[in-house]
């Protein structure tokens, strides 16, 4: 769920701000939203809030994209786009690099990402990865995981190799010869698998090591628009009332993704609904919280690896004050 393809569509709502503990506002205040990849279900709380009419009762027109150009995490930072989809480990190098943005929820408590092939491939363990194709987005955290894996697997880490495979999903990659396994979300791809009846082997990233159980996807923002807290107050108010919403309807959230995105296959959004219901606030005190010991042990593992020269402030990489 990761590659950024076309840009998708928007619904402009001009109504007045609801009451209660909103803050009240008399103007639409337009915002824009970027997608990390095309749309799934790991998005489904930003469409519910759209089309529930949840951003319109906080007094906000918002635009959904997928740039054709750029990374989410460098649209939020130049200011052409207010918030986005992004990563613990993207927001890690990225705040290394002096890039500043700042994520603002976790969508999901725990990683449910992994690697995926075809049973016939054989893959069972990451000592497998040796002579076989990794097809991948081109992310230098794809390289990283994957060799420090190999290493403690005593697998030789040159032995695999990586391609970058832009658009191409998992399945067409496999099925052409192209790649052999690829990093997924569990409650998109593996659902797939399992809907078309393709035998696969799944390695759950986050049960390797507790350092890969970190925030993915999370949503970001720019350090400007932390400052301009009302805004981000009322967008996250409607962001974390349409997460809410998927937990507790998550059937009836995938009918109003469909009706957004009616591309997308019933049965996969349904059912990927179904499985992420319960991953959404899992055992956190609300969703979208975020804990410090989470960053600062993968922090701590991207430092000790070298992967980055120097540790950031993690309390400065993340905040709560916009879902408790």
């Amino acid at each position: 769920m990761r590659k950024l393809t076309a840009a998708v569509m928007m619904i402009a709502l001009i109504v007045t701000m609801g009451t209660g503990c909103q803050p009240e506002t008399t103007e639409m205040t337009k915002v824009t939203f970027v997608l990390d990849w095309t749309p799934n279900t790991n998005h489904a709380g930003i469409y519910a809030a759209d089309v529930l009419g949840y951003f319109e009762e906080n007094g906000l027109l918002v635009e959904i994209i997928q740039p054709s150009e750029g990374t989410a995490e460098q649209l939020v930072a130049s200011g052409s786009a207010d918030f986005g989809i992004s990563y613990q480990e993207n927001v890690t190098f990225a705040r290394s690099e002096g890039v500043p943005i700042v994520s603002i929820a976790a969508i999901l408590q725990h990683n449910t990402s992994g690697f995926i092939s075809e049973k016939s491939k054989n893959i069972l363990s990451v000592s497998d990865f040796e002579n076989k194709k990794y097809g991948g987005w081109g992310s230098p955290i794809e390289e990283a995981t994957i060799k420090y894996l190999m290493d403690q697997a005593g697998a030789d880490y040159s032995k695999t190799e990586i391609v970058t495979t832009g658009d191409i999903d998992f399945f067409t990659g496999s099925e052409t010869g192209n790649i052999d396994y690829a990093w997924v979300f569990e409650g998109w791809t593996g659902i797939q698998a399992k809907i078309d009846g393709i035998e696969v082997n799944y390695i759950d990233l986050g049960k390797q090591a507790a350092v890969f159980d970190y925030y993915t996807p999370v949503i970001i923002t720019s350090e400007k628009n932390i400052q301009n807290s009302e805004m981000t107050v009322r967008f996250m108010n409607a962001v974390k009332k349409g997460y809410e919403y998927c937990m507790s309807h998550p059937e009836e959230a995938a009918a109003l993704f469909l009706k957004q995105v009616p591309e997308l296959s019933e049965n996969l959004v349904t059912e990927s609904m179904i499985f992420l219901a319960d991953k959404f606030k899992d055992d956190a005190s609300y969703w979208g919280e975020q804990k410090t010991e989470v960053w600062q042990r993968y922090l701590d593992w991207l430092v000790e690896n070298q992967f980055i020269e120097e540790k950031i402030d993690v309390e400065q990489a993340f905040t709560n004050q916009f879902v408790k």
